[in-house]
C-alpha cells in the first residue's frame, strides 16, 4: 500500500473518531440542558454543559477541517486517474 494512502487512511479514522466525539459531546450537552430546563440548573450541571460545548468545539473545528481535506484530496486523485484513463 502505498505510504500516501496508509497515511491518508490513519488520519481518515483520527478525524472520524473526533468528529464522533465532538458531536457526542454536543449531544451530551443538550441533554444536560434538556434535564436543566426539566429539573432546575445546578452549577455542576452547568459546567457539564459549558465544558461539553467547549471541549466539542475544539475537536470538530480541526476534524472537520482535516475532513474536507481529506475527501478533497481523494476526489482530486480520482479526477486525475479518470483524466489519465481517458487519455
Amino acid at each position: 500500500m502505498d505510504e500516501v494512502l496508509a497515511r491518508r487512511a490513519r488520519l481518515k479514522r483520527i478525524t472520524s473518531l473526533g468528529q464522533r466525539t465532538g458531536y457526542g459531546l454536543y449531544a451530551a450537552s443538550l441533554i444536560c440542558g434538556a434535564i436543566g430546563i426539566r429539573w432546575g440548573y445546578t452549577p455542576l450541571l452547568s459546567t457539564l454543559i459549558a465544558v461539553a460545548l467547549v471541549v466539542g468545539s475544539m475537536l470538530l473545528a480541526p476534524t472537520i477541517i482535516m475532513s474536507h481535506g481529506i475527501k478533497a484530496a481523494e476526489r482530486e486523485e480520482r479526477q486525475a486517474a479518470a483524466a489519465g484513463s481517458t487519455e
